[in-house]
């Protein structure tokens, strides 16, 4: 299966991108890509809406800390939705769920505080 990135602006501020496919060694680059076009152009609040995410791997869990690493940076914050299946499971058990504010069904993580 390949990989994808698409940009969806939140109502509010802050942007989401919706991954799908496998994120892993050889498509790792694209999300840190998208991840830094966004905060280059002065997004510092980002949700990761994994909801058609089918595999990722420790290259993908490195790109959300990294991501949420520059955001926090600037005073933001880089969030996770929508993960199911074993992409969830690798969240809660290397701990990312807790250290990302992972909520599965959250749409806008603004909503609540991201501190």
């Amino acid at each position: 299966m390949t990989f994808s990135v698409s940009y969806v602006e939140l109502d509010g501020g802050g942007a989401c991108l919706r991954l799908a496919g496998e994120l892993d060694l050889s498509t790792a680059p694209e999300l840190t890509a998208a991840i830094d076009r966004l905060t280059a152009a002065g997004e510092i609040r980002v949700l990761l809406d994994l909801t058609d995410l089918t595999f990722c791997d420790s290259t993908g869990m490195a790109v959300f800390v990294r991501g949420d690493n520059r955001a926090a940076a600037d005073g933001g914050w880089l969030r996770l939705t929508g993960a199911n299946g074993r992409v969830e499971r690798v969240l809660r058990v290397t701990g990312l769920a807790d250290v990302l504010r992972y909520e599965p069904e959250s749409v806008d993580p603004a909503s609540r505080s991201a501190s």
